[in-house]
């Protein structure tokens, strides 16, 4: 199987930027390890109704990282059906950048779309102290098209909204639907 890592196109192609804030009551450090830990990414890690295995975690500057996630709920097995896509989709990509407890860089490769050749997708992730917790800003590279980017985007904010939930339940809390 060739690697496809090295036969996708740059991330330095410029495309449009996609942000997604949040706000926890969490530590920085929770947030960090719930970022950059086996254990952390499968805990929430894709959207609902999807379950993330990782395979393979270097969290340095050119290390490399693998995670398969699978569609489990029935709305979801249905969705991925009907675009015609596998149940299991398997990620592979790169960190460019980590200041621990900061700030994590990483470069993705979407090598899964049907018709599409593969390409690099850029990720930011920065953690900032805010009163009370902490506020993380997570910046990507749009899709190749606005209805990928679409799905990016429900995808991320998915699995940022199972993130709060795991934060929140470390602490007992509840929140209102944002």
């Amino acid at each position: 199987m060739p690697d496809k890592t090295k036969t996708a196109k740059s991330a330095n192609v410029s495309r449009p930027k996609i942000t997604f804030e949040r706000t926890f009551r969490a530590s920085m450090e929770e947030v960090w390890e719930l970022w950059t830990t086996k254990g952390g990414l499968e805990m929430w890690w894709g959207p609902e109704g999807f379950t993330t295995a990782v395979s393979k975690l270097d969290l340095r500057p050119g290390g490399e990282f693998e995670y398969a996630m699978t569609a489990t709920s029935p709305d979801a097995v249905e969705a991925m059906k009907s675009a015609g896509l596998s149940l299991t989709s398997v990620a592979r990509g790169r960190y460019a950048e980590i200041t621990p407890r900061r700030r994590l860089a990483y470069v993705t490769v979407a090598d899964f779309i049907p018709g599409v050749a593969p390409y690099e997708v850029a990720a930011v992730v920065e953690i900032h102290p805010a009163s009370g917790g902490v506020r993380m800003v997570v910046t990507e590279d749009a899709m190749h098209d606005d209805l990928w980017t679409q799905r990016s985007m429900m995808g991320m904010n998915s699995s940022l909204d199972r993130l709060t939930k795991v934060l929140d339940a470390r602490h007992g809390q509840r929140r209102a639907p944002r």
